[in-house]
């Protein structure tokens, strides 16, 4: 287990383009709403190249942050990794045990479908932790799976019964301009007004003209926020501050999607992951290297920022106050 970066993480042009692009626009401290961490004993390690950490605690994942947004404080909502359906337990111990660590830092239990509400409320409130995150690889079906396949509606109830927050990532192709997507998060918004949901990805807005046509629909929801996590399309993070309010969106770095390298493109009806080694760099004309998919997020919501005419307190509410209020941070 390593305990610091791998010494040729850091590449120089990481810390110019931080410089060049981000450095006036990132607030002095920083709220990730949205990040992971992963212990290689629950069979969670991450493996991008030789090298990497094998496990990643609080302390580890605040140098790797200190990439991205250099000398800025920085607390944390984390969300456990929902590989090893076998080492869940242990995951959510995990994350409670890193939590513990920092009075300013919140945990979000992993849950499944089959899962009992009282246990689930019992566990939550055992651990420490604040709240619910599920995923869609739970549910009967994946990618099409409807909301209540993987977040069913009697664990919404237990989140509304102690006031919890729920991050959800949406599925299905056309996402939040999909019918079914917007009637299930309507139905427990309204149904359920003491639960708070998170749309993860800027309500995984990576074809920007999804938020366009669907978030109209969700409109009049006082429990609806969004996390920007690893969304590197500025209209995505705009149709929410235009139709919701900046108060209501929430920076997420989803690390340690944001320490690859590459971006999302909004293409067709849909969008395209673009990494590190596709053919798409090799450029005649110019020759350059892709940037951490972080810094690519991070320069989407200032273009986002700038495109709606958001003050310097606007955009600290952003970093740090939103997400300070809705989790009860002092």
């Amino acid at each position: 287990m390593s305990d610091k970066l791998p010494e040729d993480y850091i590449r120089d042009e990481d810390l110019e383009f931080f410089e060049r692009e981000l450095s006036s626009f990132v607030p002095d401290r920083v709220f990730d709403a949205h990040a992971h961490i992963w212990d290689s004993d629950h069979g969670e390690q991450v493996v991008w190249t030789d090298g990497f950490p094998s496990d990643v605690s609080l302390d580890l994942y605040r140098q790797f942050v200190d990439v991205l947004h250099p000398s800025r404080p920085v607390s944390v909502l984390f969300l456990s990794l929902p590989w090893n359906k076998e080492r869940r337990h242990e995951t959510n111990e995990w994350i409670a045990r890193n939590v513990a660590q920092d009075a300013t830092c919140r945990g979000h239990f992993f849950i499944e479908p089959g899962d009992d509400p009282d246990w689930v409320q019992q566990e939550v409130r055992r651990l420490g932790l604040h709240g619910l995150k599920c995923y869609y690889t739970y549910a009967s079906e994946t990618w099409e799976a409807d909301i209540p396949d993987y977040l069913p509606e009697r664990l919404v109830k237990v989140a509304d019964d102690e006031g919890w927050t729920i991050t959800l990532h949406m599925v299905k192709a056309r996402c939040v301009a999909d019918p079914s997507n917007q009637h299930w998060i309507r139905h427990y918004c309204e149904t359920y007004p003491n639960m708070k949901l998170i749309l993860a990805h800027s309500a995984r807005g990576f074809q920007p003209s999804h938020n366009l046509e669907g978030l109209p629909a969700l409109q009049g929801l006082d429990n609806l926020y969004f996390d920007s996590s690893a969304n590197c399309e500025p209209h995505a993070h705009e149709a929410i501050i235009r139709l919701f309010g900046h108060k209501k969106l929430m920076y997420g770095s989803d690390f340690y999607l944001s320490h690859l390298r590459g971006r999302t493109f909004g293409a067709s009806d849909s969008f395209v992951w673009v990494e590190e080694d596709s053919p798409v760099w090799d450029q005649k004309q110019l020759a350059f290297q892709p940037s951490l998919i972080g810094h690519e997020h991070l320069r989407s919501l200032k273009l986002a920022c700038w495109s709606a005419r958001l003050s310097d307190s606007d955009i600290e509410d952003i970093f740090w106050n939103n997400a300070a209020e809705l989790f009860g941070v002092e």
